[in-house]
């Protein structure tokens, strides 16, 4: 099926991870601010059946640097309809990876691939061949499509236009699938896409709550499972609801003990404490815990500055992603933000304290009213000090909670604290995880891969 292609083709390679020193270039990624895959249903007479399209420089052109790319393929078929776009765009991700060095991670505007050299070195060295193998693969896995053409554009003034139109085509089909609650379906769906990255990973998708790479809805699930029983997305049974507030299912923890081979055997939807969802690594954002406030802070993937807690996006995704269960940390989809059960039992939107600018203005028209002017973004408060303060200042709900002796004991213990003394991480290193939700009787931190200094340590039984 792939004797032309120069490369190998197969599942083997799903996961491979291909590191900056071994790459011939990379496209999109964190370099890059816009980039997209997208897929369109079309009409048969729209559609040249096999063609494959390079618009702006082939890969033989590029060397050793990040380049914008968009990924364009329409498809038609008596079946496809607008309701299979994101099903069939997810697809992407899985095909890409089977190639042997080509990387393929996170979708629709945050794609990132890298080619290694020696892929390159082997031949393959034009996005024509990468196309053949998509093709091949999309009319052998989904037969429902009976004809497909594909793009890919690197020319940047192109790439930028049509950034435009994917993003408008993302919001619309997210907005269709608002208004449903959890509470009316039988069922749930799994997406086990990313297995290959995170083997105990498994996404829960309901109504209310997105997949984490925000490119799968409830709905997106529904059709998959439906033109492809067998695939990486299966119909999940919801079961008894054991907490309505934390979102526990009994269907679910069957069906996730059975996904993960039996690593993950509890999930609570709506919390990022005790059970909290899993994570992969394509997720859009995480939440996560600053336990100096007693609150949360988010900060997405396209976020290049240090968040207010001093570390990265990268560092704050290291502390959850891989398929773990970490209490306060926690990947998650814009769409989940905009959700009546964000994190509902941690508070809500009245438990986040800080995310930053571009993000909030995202989900802006989805934070309460009497909430949205209280949480602090980059230009407010880039430090925990700063934080508190701003805190105080607009009467953010949070602050409530820090009549707890515990949350006051440690803002005393910091603002004792020169600014100057306090070190912060140049580079993502290994984060605290917080095992159990900050409350009045303190918590429990523990520290992995740590190594601390310091010339006095004292620790202080708080009395109540």
């Amino acid at each position: 099926m792939f004797e032309d292609i120069p490369v190998d083709v197969g599942v083997i390679y799903e996961g491979q991870r291909i590191r900056w020193a071994d790459a011939h270039m990379e496209l999109g990624g964190p370099r890059i601010d816009r980039k997209f895959e997208l897929v369109r249903a079309k009409p048969p007479e729209e559609v040249k059946d096999g063609e494959i399209k390079v618009i702006g420089p082939d890969i033989k052109d590029m060397k050793q640097q990040s380049y914008p790319l968009g990924i364009f393929i329409e498809v038609s078929g008596k079946e496809i309809g607008e309701e299979l776009e994101g099903v069939i765009e997810r697809r992407i991700h899985e095909y890409c990876n089977y190639i042997e060095g080509l990387m393929h991670v996170n979708q629709r505007y945050d794609v990132w691939l890298r080619l290694s050299e020696k892929s390159y070195k082997k031949g393959l060295n034009t996005f024509m061949l990468i196309g053949k193998v998509l093709y091949r693969l999309y009319k052998t896995e989904l037969p429902i499509i009976e004809k497909i053409q594909i793009a890919f554009i690197t020319d940047k003034e192109k790439v930028d236009d049509m950034y435009e139109t994917a993003m408008k085509v993302y919001e619309e089909r997210d907005a269709r699938a608002r208004g449903l609650r959890d509470e009316d379906v039988e069922e749930f769906y799994a997406c086990n896409l990313c297995q290959s990255f995170a083997p105990t990973h498994s996404c829960v998708i309901t109504p209310q709550r997105y997949a984490n790479c925000g490119a799968i809805s409830w709905f997106d699930g529904r059709a998959a499972a439906r033109v492809d029983p067998k695939g990486s997305i299966v119909k999940m049974p919801k079961g008894e609801c054991l907490d309505p507030v934390k979102g526990e299912y009994a269907g679910a923890n069957e069906s996730l003990k059975k996904n993960t081979m039996g690593a993950i055997t509890r999930v609570q939807l709506y919390t990022a404490f005790g059970y909290p969802h899993t994570s992969c690594g394509c997720f859009e954002a995480t939440a996560f815990c600053i336990p100096e406030v007693d609150g949360f802070g988010i900060v997405h993937r396209g976020f290049k500055e240090t968040a207010v807690n001093g570390l990265t996006f990268s560092a704050i995704a290291d502390s959850t992603a891989g398929g773990r269960q970490v209490d306060g940390f926690h990947g998650i989809s814009f769409e989940y933000m905009r959700s009546p059960k964000f994190l509902q039992a941690d508070g809500g939107w009245a438990r986040i304290v800080w995310m930053p600018k571009t993000a909030k203005e995202r989900v802006g028209g989805f934070i309460p009213k009497d909430v949205v002017d209280k949480i602090a973004t980059e230009e407010d408060a880039t430090n925990i000090e700063k934080l508190a303060a701003f805190l105080r200042e607009k009467g953010h709900p949070v602050v409530e909670r820090w009549k707890a002796p515990t949350v006051e004991v440690m803002l005393k213990q910091k603002e004792a604290i020169p600014s100057e003394a306090i070190v912060r991480p140049e580079a993502p290193v290994p984060v605290p995880l917080i095992t159990a939700a900050p409350i009045a009787g303190g918590f429990k931190i523990i520290f992995k891969n740590a190594k601390i200094v310091a010339k006095k340590v004292r620790i202080v039984r708080s009395e109540k």
